[in-house]
């Protein structure tokens, strides 16, 4: 049997528009067109290799009531897939489920279809998926409810962390369960939407574990299995060697959290000869999409031109389609020094961009036992060049101008 050519993709998210824009000639935000044209070079990708299996594992889109629109184009991406003699299965995500239980899903319309060389998988089972090279079997491990593994004595009593490890359990037999059926002389796959411990988040930093049921990862490395393939954490990243335990992470950037990630999908090549064994290789393959960009900015309290030392900034980074976010920081006494209508038309070549400043507002200049009464207006400048802790040069100049000032003041020159 020769090698059979798999392409492992996850988490696209269509419908994701943050730092998006109006496109004019669709109306339809920029960002979705972004998602699109990413899936197009993996779709572009497995026809020009002559890849056997596209490998979907979970969340299509950003939605679990996608629009017709966003529906209509993935449709159009599988049916190239398919009239092109590729293999494609879908894994069902979280994000593909209905808001509630006996609804369709989001990949259900291609079973009800019978599309060709398309493969759903709804709930847990093992699917012998045809390709061009030959029978490949997927075991199918889809995101599950509670409700849907536990029964209501299963749950009875247990608090979230015990019903948390009762899922894992069911899911662990369910994985062991299905790999004792699998035939050896085949190519097999886990494909899975799930958290598997150790894995390293990228945009889900605001999800946390104990929100969700989490597999370890020898729940899921089978020696059954020549290659697992995961969805539902957005940073691609090998979990196991052996055998493979992969997440493919999402194919585009979702926002800033996967700003220093390189996003794209596995192609992975499974071999299974009677005389040589088994053989599993892989390989992430980049793809080029919408950079995000943070660029930050410290104003010190001397600096008398921070328009100038913001645009400097900026210049220093490739902002050109970019998605950038520009984080400001600075002394109460430099925002109104703040040019805030060139700053953003320096950031125009950028593809959308943010401005967030943090004002240091601080606390009035304590003049120690003395009251203002007491105090001389001198003695008083002092202390404020002090508490504020210019420079030495820009101290000594404030003192000297200052002083001045006061001196023509008392004497009446003023």
């Amino acid at each position: 049997m020769k090698p059979v050519k798999i392409i492992h993709f996850a988490d696209l998210h269509l419908g994701v528009e943050s730092y998006g824009r109006v496109d004019p000639a669709s109306g339809l935000s920029s960002r979705f067109h972004d998602f699109l044209a990413t899936f197009d070079k993996l779709v572009d990708y497995a026809i020009d290799k002559k890849a056997d299996l596209v490998l979907f594992c979970g969340d299509a889109y950003k939605s679990r009531a996608p629009s017709q629109t966003q529906q209509r184009e993935f449709a159009k991406r599988i049916k190239r897939l398919s009239e092109a003699g590729i293999s494609v299965f879908l894994l069902v995500g979280n994000h593909d489920l209905p808001n509630a239980a006996g609804r369709a899903t989001t990949a259900e319309i291609y079973d009800t279809l019978a599309v060709e060389n398309v493969y759903v998988a709804n709930h847990p089972s093992t699917h012998k998926v045809q390709t061009k090279s030959g029978a490949v079997q997927i075991v199918a491990l889809p995101w599950l409810r509670r409700s849907t593994l536990l029964s209501k004595e299963d749950a009875k009593n247990l608090n979230f962390e015990q019903l948390n490890q009762r899922m894992q359990e069911v899911l662990t037999n369910i994985v062991k369960t299905e790999a004792e059926k699998l035939d050896p002389e085949l190519p097999a796959v886990l494909a899975a939407h799930v958290w598997v411990s150790g894995a390293r988040v990228g945009s889900e930093e605001t999800m946390t574990i104990g929100q969700e049921h989490v597999l370890l990862p020898g729940n899921v490395a089978d020696p059954a299995f020549d290659y697992v393939a995961l969805g539902h954490i957005h940073r691609h990243q090998v979990l196991v060697q052996q055998p493979p335990v992969v997440y493919s992470g999402s194919l585009e950037r979702l926002d800033f959290g996967d700003e220093k990630d390189d996003k794209g999908f596995y192609i992975v090549d499974i071999k299974v000869d009677k005389d040589s064994g088994r053989k599993t290789s892989y390989k992430f393959h980049p793809l080029d999409v919408r950079r995000f960009l943070t660029i930050r900015v410290e104003i010190q309290p001397d600096d008398t031109q921070p328009t100038a030392t913001i645009l400097k900034a900026i210049a220093d980074n490739d902002i050109a389609d970019a998605i950038v976010r520009l984080q400001l920081s600075l002394p109460q006494e430099s925002e109104a020094l703040i040019a805030d209508g060139e700053i953003r038309s320096t950031l125009k070549p950028a593809h959308y961009f943010t401005i967030a400043r943090d004002i240091k507002r601080e606390s009035r200049t304590r003049l120690g036992n003395h009251s203002a009464e007491e105090i001389t207006p001198l003695d008083a400048l002092k202390a404020y060049v002090k508490d504020r802790k210019f420079s030495q040069s820009y101290s000594k100049t404030l003192l000297k101008y200052g002083g001045e000032l006061i001196e023509e003041q008392v004497s009446g020159e003023v």
